[in-house]
């Protein structure tokens, strides 16, 4: 927490010697009672008081004024807020080496149960777009809040052959900038979440991309998803091994600016999702809370005059 008007707190030094006062008078008297050596004639002149209770209206009266001073100091604190047009769009690797068992039931179908509960656990206000790639990287859903329209079309993805991992950045990129029409001047938050398990093996190089969406602060998340051990079955009958190739995945998310995840399972892959959205779902910003303070000073003034009146019927 932090305060945007902190000379205010100066208001605590006279209010610290209201209370050292206070403390002396209540001295003063517990002298004065002494010097009274009939208890009997004191007890008639000076009936029994609540004791300690008095003090509970003029430390209420004392907390009202310090609450009230902080509130005029305006007091922040950081506080996570839903992004104002944010857009995420996930790029999919539907190349035929997703097909690989190494990942039950396969890579594919794995990937694709983890990014539709991604994309159900959104932020309502969020802008979500679909690029699936494989030989070649295209736009299947731009940016929309429509959650029905990107699961219908994350469902309806097949595999094919090929792996255009450069041609997805941008196509991707590009998807951003159709937001609204705000995004060619002013673009809008965005993130790519990338989802590959092979290596980029025709389109655009993969080092081109990245200068493009980064020179548009652009940030891609990148996903190794599979095994080491993955294999595909050819038509003609031979096994191809389909290791992932994660360096070449966490070269794209350094140069870019975003997080470079790895997942071997499904349960993996979820995980790498749910940490995604946190990360990219909310902006922190810092929110004034004076009204914090003030709302408490009324508490506890009313706390102070429900006491005095109560034992000692009259406001302090």
């Amino acid at each position: 927490m932090s305060l945007r008007s902190p000379g205010w707190l100066l208001l605590l030094v006279p209010l610290a010697g209201l209370i050292g006062a206070y403390l002396l008078v209540q001295r003063g008297r517990g002298r004065y009672a002494v010097r009274f050596t009939n208890l009997d004639l004191l007890d008639k002149v000076a009936p029994r008081r609540p004791g300690r209770r008095r003090h509970i209206p003029a430390g209420a009266f004392c907390a009202t004024l310090a609450l009230l001073v902080v509130g005029f100091a305006r007091p922040t604190t950081e506080v996570r807020v839903p992004r104002e047009r944010a857009t995420i769009v996930v790029a999919f690797d539907v190349s035929a080496s997703m097909e690989a068992t190494d990942v039950e039931p396969t890579r594919f179908l794995a990937a694709q149960r983890a990014a539709l509960a991604f994309v159900d656990r959104l932020p309502e206000r969020f802008n979500a777009g679909l690029v699936p790639f494989s030989g070649t990287a295209t736009v299947a859903v731009p940016p929309t809040t429509d959650r029905e329209l990107l699961s219908a079309a994350i469902e309806g993805l097949t595999t094919r052959q090929g792996t255009a991992i450069g041609d997805a950045v941008l196509a991707a990129r590009d998807a951003v900038r159709t937001v609204d029409r705000q995004s060619e001047t002013e673009p809008p938050p965005a993130h790519i979440v990338l989802l590959s398990d092979g290596s980029n093996t025709q389109g655009r190089p993969l080092d081109a991309a990245a200068d493009e969406v980064a020179a548009d602060e652009i940030p891609v998340s990148t996903i190794a998803y599979g095994t080491e051990e993955g294999t595909v079955d050819l038509p003609s009958g031979d096994r191809m091994p389909v290791p992932v190739d994660g360096p070449a995945l966490e070269a794209l998310a350094s140069s870019t600016g975003g997080a470079f995840h790895e997942a071997a399972t499904g349960e993996e892959l979820q995980a790498v999702y749910e940490d995604i959205g946190s990360s990219v779902g909310y902006r922190t910003e810092e929110r004034e809370v004076w009204q914090w303070f003030v709302a408490a000073g009324l508490i506890t003034a009313l706390a102070a005059a429900a006491t005095s009146l109560l034992w000692f019927s009259r406001l302090p």
